[in-house]
């Protein structure tokens, strides 16, 4: 069960903007992530908790920031509920999307698990329903991923595969890399791993 941190910051500006420490396991029936964030201060600023099934489709999500609440799953599509800070007034939202997405390192390896690329094959287009900090706004937009290489380390615990996607935003043109050993996000934009207890978990 992989557990640590990563440290979360600005991508165009590098300002620090907390850390997520983290835990997540496989299991028979798919994989979980839980988090906790917090800001710079040391405060506390919200959380994460998403669980996928065998086929990286997103089952149960609840996400906490700034007293605001969503929980979502795949269900005709992606469905959510998003309540305000004062509990009083909840929206639905449903979108014929693939899967949810966010700032959470926990969404770049459920993407990956989701389209399952294999190296040298074309990218896929995927529709996301991404929730902005910090008030949880969705939006809806699409995503292309390829997966452009995998490489075999060898570690003191065995090999450790390393793939790099490359993730391109279908509206703005922008490219970025994504680095990822089994469910952990080894470097990606606004996101550094400081700290792992354990290895990566592998997926079968």
């Amino acid at each position: 069960m992989p557990r640590g941190r990563y440290s979360l910051h600005d991508p165009h500006d590098h300002t620090p903007l907390g850390e997520e420490h983290f835990h997540c396991a496989t299991g028979p029936s798919g994989w979980r992530y839980v988090s906790q964030l917090t800001a710079p201060s040391g405060d506390h600023t919200g959380s994460v908790d998403l669980t996928l099934d065998d086929l990286g489709r997103p089952i149960r999500l609840q996400l906490h920031a700034a007293s605001w609440q969503v929980r979502g799953a795949a269900l005709d599509g992606v469905t959510w509920v998003r309540t305000d800070p004062t509990g009083e007034h909840a929206t639905e939202g449903n979108v014929p999307a693939h899967a949810f997405t966010g700032a959470s390192p926990a969404f770049h390896v459920a993407l990956a698990r989701l389209l399952r690329l294999t190296p040298g094959e074309g990218a896929k287009r995927i529709r996301l329903v991404g929730f902005t900090s910090p008030v949880l706004a969705p939006r809806t937009f699409d995503q292309a991923w390829a997966l452009v290489d995998r490489t075999a380390h060898p570690t003191d615990n065995g090999v450790l595969t390393v793939d790099e996607y490359q993730v391109s935003d279908l509206e703005t043109g922008e490219q970025h890399s994504v680095h990822l050993a089994g469910d952990v996000v080894l470097a990606a934009p606004g996101i550094e791993l400081e700290e792992l207890e354990s290895p990566p978990s592998s997926f079968a």
